[in-house]
């Protein structure tokens, strides 16, 4: 294998896939990201990355895809598909394995599930072991990585405990609680990853991974809980069953109602490590559960994880696409997306100009009724205004935000000063079309506290929808108006 061999990457938009993006840039290897809808990812060239189409469910598409390709990552699944995902898992592994094979590529490296063949499990994690089958059956060397549970800031892991243990001070425990586990930091995993692809060895390997300490969920839960200072009563019961288990999970964290059915499905079944060989064929020594949480807790103030689980549009069950409104992580986000022919800075020049008395463009009575409410419960309310009606700073009061972040042009982030059970986000951000044209995108964000903080989001939904929707059609419509 070259020392700095071409690598083709998929999944670089999702949880693991962007981390490891980062790491090999960082260390200098030739990265191809492969992915399904070019205009959403131009940023990954802007990191010198190559793009290349390709859709793993469409074998045509895989063509030129491979060309040049040394080692190939497969971190592919259609657990978020509302179609059926065992299925699709098996017509991307063959399409995409067997095209890798007829171009020439010596590896694949792909992340599953921590499973045992021979017993019963849970459709998902059966599905994991099966696409290493399928990837291996077109005869290309596979080295695979079955994980226990991944810990780390915006792991759709570690933010369903984290959802869990912050939200609830007493909790009603399923028995899958009590089914051992062995986490293991994503720092870990990546490091796994990455030593994978000069492995020395001619034949296919599967490994199995997991951190230092073998615990049960509630385990996990308790120690989330002792690092953050936090008393949690749990109280066992023997009749919450699966279905109940995912809808619970779907309405107090950020794990979408069916990919909480699946997952739940699988913890019903210990994922523990039994071959050591990955200890004496890596010289990498996991961490504790401990340092796992430590770590993944460094991200906790942080606007957003490095990245996040729920980044890969199949978690959303969607083809790619721009849309509103979804949970990423620990956080729920408003998201709307507008296209202006117009450059950059005369696209965000209503964006420099709003609140105060220029007002939000949109749906002003209601900004006020807001504003009156926060002044009713000790906020600060709309009384403040802003500083000077054409420009900002970073440090300003603009109405009841603060301008938290600035770039003359291009983005604006406003940090929300109203009394809230929770904090909250408004990021306005515009960027260049190779058309000439400008894309504005607008992003609520709301970063809730306890059950209050996420009612307290869904009963503002709808009016959130209404007001969001009207800005940045208003935002569009004068910055054409004053562009004429």
């Amino acid at each position: 294998m070259p020392e700095k061999c071409n690598i083709l990457l998929t999944g670089a938009t999702g949880y693991i896939g962007g981390r490891l993006f980062r790491i090999l840039k960082e260390d200098g290897f030739n990265v191809s990201c492969m992915v399904r809808e070019w205009e959403m990812f131009k940023h990954l060239e802007e990191a010198n990355a190559k793009i290349v189409y390709g859709d793993a469910l469409d074998r045509e598409s895989l063509k030129d895809v491979f060309t040049g390709i040394d080692v190939a990552f497969y971190l592919i699944h259609s657990l978020g598909s509302k179609k059926d995902f065992i299925s699709q898992d098996q017509i991307a592994a063959e399409n995409f394995s067997q095209c890798a094979f007829e171009n020439g590529v010596k590896r694949v490296i792909y992340l599953g599930g921590l499973a045992h063949s021979g017993e019963e499990l849970s459709d998902h994690l059966q599905s994991r072991l099966d696409t290493g089958e399928y990837l291996r059956k077109s005869g290309i060397q596979v080295i695979e990585f079955r994980s226990s549970i991944i810990l780390g800031s915006g792991s759709v892991s570690f933010e369903m405990i984290r959802s869990l243990v912050e939200r609830l001070p007493v909790m009603i425990t399923p028995k899958w609680v009590r089914v051992n586990a062995q986490p293991i930091s994503v720092n870990d995993v990546l490091s796994y990853l990455f030593a994978a692809i000069h492995l020395e060895t001619d034949e296919n390997r599967v490994y199995e991974i997991g951190g230092a300490d073998i615990v049960p969920y509630m385990g996990i839960m308790m120690e989330y809980a002792r690092q953050r200072r936090l008393k949690r009563l749990m109280l066992p019961v023997p009749f919450l069953s699966l279905k109940l288990s995912s809808y619970w999970l779907g309405l107090v964290t950020p794990v979408y109602a069916r990919i909480g059915k699946k997952l739940i499905e699988g913890v019903r079944y210990p994922t523990v490590v039994r071959d050591k060989s990955a200890s004496t064929d890596f010289d990498i020594r996991p961490v504790s559960l401990e340092t796992a949480i430590k770590d993944a807790l460094r991200h906790e103030d942080q606007t957003f994880a490095e990245t996040r689980w729920s980044d890969s549009f199949s978690a959303s069950g969607a083809a790619p696409k721009k849309w509103g409104g979804a949970k990423f992580g620990n956080r729920m986000v408003e998201s709307r997306v507008k296209k202006v022919d117009l450059p950059p800075e005369k696209a965000f020049a209503p964006i420099r100009r709003i609140g105060g008395d220029t007002g939000w463009y949109y749906g002003d009575w209601l900004w006020k009724i807001r504003g009156f409410l926060d002044l009713m419960v000790g906020g600060v309310g709309l009384r403040r205004g802003r500083k000077n009606p054409d420009q900002l700073n970073v440090g300003d009061a603009l109405d009841f935000w603060r301008v938290e972040a600035h770039e003359p042009g291009k983005r604006l982030r406003l940090l929300s000063e109203m009394k809230l059970p929770g904090r909250a986000w408004l990021e306005f951000e515009v960027k260049p079309l190779a058309d000439g044209g400008s894309e504005i995108h607008q992003t609520a964000i709301y970063d809730p506290v306890g059950f209050g903080g996420v009612l307290y989001w869904h009963l503002a939904s709808v009016f959130h929808s209404v007001i969001f929707s009207g800005m940045i059609d208003r935002i569009a419509k004068k910055a054409k108006e004053e562009h004429i």
